[in-house]
């Protein structure tokens, strides 16, 4: 009873007010809205705003209708947290009596936390200037601190300092004259190495062996690698790194060293595994060829679009520190090449940085010398450095007798660089990388032959010969 007249009550002082605001409301002009939205009532017609004067609201209707078309945040866009306290995870963008500005902020970054959307442009716009910040480890530009080469002083571990990229240490035998050099190679600490892709692996290129060999051979006093042979590529881990070694030998008597160079994975107990080794020699031959004039009179340009992703198909994945050869020219039998370091790589360090001189020998393909296979070097002869640290050079690369070349680089004023007297190119296949990665590319095979008796004159005529066995 008590209700009924309570009711009657309320309804003697509404129904003025309605009529009044139905009044209003009607003199409005409706829309569909722009923005989607949910509700019990079409929001165009001016009785469901007056019938939302009196009647119930029916909020939970509302946020079980959204919630069943996957909404799963709730932002209450007013002057207070009322609505947005009556739903999980509901976020208010003001609250009474706190500072608008910051409890607009906070309100944005719990939604940006939570998973939501923020436009941060439109946020920030007019708020001072962008700026690049720090990378994920995972992408190639990066500001993360990079593994350490070493793990300290080498001359507080009575050891000589070797300052080059690839080498720590050297190591003086007491009792000869030879010399170990040492140091440990991994993608961490030295990503470009990334960029020499052989059939999907990371494999050292041929010509950093060769850099290994010249700077042991500057460590001794021999200006000359008069021979490096590669007997094993030596393929670097996707995690961690290898142990290195260069060795190199007493002199002979006309002053010509052995040098072999070996690794083995970190922190194993693992054989040594060789994967070059060669001769090196006092002697410095002075330059005797002139790259001033360029290009060449007479030389023929040859195109080299195309070329990285046809040596892709080839199983040679380059990347763009390896992708050095920016022109080329062919006269005669000779090839003509412009071959250059990117602009953030520094060839400071090195005699000649492995990714430039490999970047040479992307142009003896343009000869015809590979026959579609793909090659990698294999034996080095006569090479001399006559000038260190260059970044872009002039090569010629001319044919040095069956399967070799000879190469000539100079700086971009024509000034010897290095010179390469023999360069053999061996085949490579993805089996032979795949089989191991300390496994020699040849190796010796033994044939069975015929017992058969021999009669007495042949084994002494065998024996009575010069240099039989």
């Amino acid at each position: 009873k008590r209700l009924s007249v309570s009711h009657a009550f309320h309804s003697v002082l509404m129904d003025p007010m309605l009529d009044d605001f139905r009044a209003v409301v009607g003199e409005l002009s409706f829309r569909e809205p722009t923005i989607p939205i949910a509700t019990t009532g079409d929001v165009t017609d001016p009785e469901y705003w007056v019938r939302h004067v009196r009647d119930a609201v029916r909020f939970h209707d509302a946020v079980t209708q959204l919630q069943g078309a996957g909404v799963t945040r709730f932002v209450e866009v007013g002057p207070d947290g009322v609505l947005s306290a009556l739903v999980e995870e509901g976020i208010a963008m003001q609250r009474r009596d706190r500072d608008e500005a910051l409890t607009l902020v906070a309100a944005v970054g719990r939604f940006f936390t939570t998973g939501g959307a923020v436009d941060w442009r439109a946020f920030f716009s007019g708020r001072g200037r962008q700026v690049d910040v720090p990378t994920y480890a995972f992408q190639r530009e990066r500001y993360w601190l990079r593994e350490q080469r070493s793990g300290g002083d080498a001359a507080s571990m009575g050891l000589g300092q070797v300052e080059h990229p690839l080498l720590s240490a050297v190591v003086p035998s007491p009792a000869s004259d030879g010399v170990v050099l040492t140091g440990r190679l991994s993608v961490d600490a030295l990503p470009w190495l990334a960029d020499h892709d052989v059939f999907g692996s990371v494999l050292l290129p041929g010509t950093a062996f060769v850099e290994l060999a010249v700077e042991a051979g500057d460590e001794v006093g021999c200006g000359t690698l008069e021979e490096l042979m590669l007997t094993a590529p030596l393929v670097l881990p996707a995690t961690g790194g290898v142990a290195l070694q260069v060795v190199v030998d007493v002199p002979d008597g006309v002053g010509r060293r052995a040098v072999s160079v070996y690794s083995r994975a970190d922190a194993t107990e693992a054989p040594w595994a060789l994967h070059a080794e060669g001769v090196l020699s006092a002697r410095t031959p002075a330059p005797a060829f002139d790259l001033g004039q360029w290009p060449p009179a007479g030389a023929e340009p040859v195109d080299v679009d195309g070329l990285y992703d046809a040596l892709a198909d080839a199983g040679l994945n380059y990347g763009p520190v390896f992708q050095g050869l920016k022109s080329a020219w062919r006269h005669g039998d000779d090839v003509f090449a412009d071959v250059a370091l990117p602009d953030d790589v520094d060839g400071s360090t090195f005699g000649v940085h492995p990714a430039l001189l490999d970047s040479c020998l992307h142009a003896i393909g343009l000869a015809g010398r590979t026959d579609g296979r793909t090659m990698l070097p294999f034996s080095w002869s006569g090479v001399t450095l006559h000038a260190v640290a260059a970044s872009r050079v002039r090569v010629r690369i001319s044919p040095a007798g069956e399967g070799a070349v000879t190469l000539r680089l100079a700086d971009a004023d024509g000034n010897p660089v290095a010179s390469v007297e023999s360069l053999a190119l061996r085949p490579v296949s993805e089996d032979q990388l795949a089989s191991s990665s300390v496994e020699s590319l040849f190796r010796v095979e033994w044939s069975p032959v015929s017992a058969s008796p021999v009669s007495a004159d042949v084994v002494v005529l065998e024996a009575g010969a010069a240099g039989a066995d």
